[in-house]
């Protein structure tokens, strides 16, 4: 479609009213994205939010496991993704396969996972978890439960830390997350002493050392938005920065950068995927669309509902 941005968007939403759907979009996307969603969250609210739409079509624009998240909680939607190939790199780093080995290898442990995990990796679990309620849900459980936590290491040991427990954890991570370099942030530091650091707990424990605020993506945009008087160096996927500039026009938010790259700024390519034009498209035709095996889905269900739950009865 060869027509300016405007024009784009203006198409976008047309489609939307026409076909009875929803645009979702992750803070991690291009702004453009962002511009045109009815709704724009983390994890935790994007479910949410997926669970109690009466939109026939959901369009997730994420990457895919959370496309299959919307999908697994509404089965009588068609669920939607701009482009099929954007994945996650935590969620590949637990197959389903070797996660369901770990697990039977470790019998009477409850197993808590990470919503950044495939629906095939959620069906067996107990509890899905997100970096907004992650820490909570885990204090619902005895001190003396037997936790396997996965598949995000980082998290799972700042939660053991907060929380004095010993989960038992997948070794994965988010490469966004991982690459964020310590030197960068304390020269950043040095040249604005005045910044906080505000880190996501998917980051390395190094850099969490460094923050002066540790929290969600939601989180650290709700600390920004309560205390706009303040310059923040940001330790997470810097598409947050779209919306963090939007509440906060006048407040200075600088992007941690990644240690091996020129560039200032740490992205998500996986996210990067989606596009204007792709949304375009996957609207109009209505592909690609989300599938999840029938059987899995029954089971994925379970934990997501529980963790839904659990938030509600926790006030998050």
């Amino acid at each position: 479609m060869n027509c300016d941005m405007n024009d784009l968007k203006d198409s976008i939403l047309q489609l939307k009213r026409e076909k009875n759907a929803i645009i979702m979009g992750h803070y991690y996307q291009r702004g453009e994205i962002q511009d045109v969603a009815d709704y724009v969250g983390d994890s935790l609210a994007l479910a949410q939010q997926a669970a109690k739409t009466d939109a026939d079509i959901i369009v997730m624009c994420g990457v895919h496991f959370m496309g299959e998240t919307a999908k697994v909680l509404c089965p009588d939607k068609k669920v939607l993704v701009p482009d099929m190939n954007a994945g996650c790199s935590l969620a590949d780093s637990c197959p389903s396969d070797r996660f369901g080995e770990f697990v039977k290898a470790h019998p009477g442990y409850t197993v808590i996972s990470y919503v950044n995990t495939t629906a095939a990796v959620k069906s067996l679990t107990d509890v899905v978890v997100t970096s907004s309620n992650a820490r909570q849900i885990v204090d619902s459980f005895p001190k003396d439960e037997k936790i396997i936590f996965g598949p995000d290491r980082n998290l799972g040991s700042y939660i053991n830390a907060m929380t004095g427990r010993d989960m038992l954890l997948w070794d994965g991570a988010c490469h966004v997350h991982e690459q964020f370099s310590v030197e960068k942030i304390a020269k950043l530091k040095s040249e604005h002493p005045e910044a906080l650091v505000l880190a996501h707990p998917e980051c390395k424990d190094a850099v969490l050392k460094m923050a002066d605020v540790i929290g969600s993506t939601a989180a650290l945009l709700k600390y920004a938005v309560a205390h706009p008087e303040k310059v923040y160096i940001v330790a997470t996927e810097s598409g947050i920065l779209h919306e963090m500039r939007k509440r906060c026009p006048d407040t200075l938010f600088i992007p941690a950068p990644p240690a091996d790259s020129t560039c200032a700024c740490n992205e998500c390519g996986y996210m990067r995927l989606n596009t204007l034009e792709k949304l375009y498209d996957c609207l109009k035709n209505e592909s690609p669309e989300i599938t999840v095996d029938p059987d899995i889905a029954l089971r994925a269900v379970r934990p997501i509902r529980r963790m839904l739950e659990i938030s509600a009865r926790l006030g998050l």
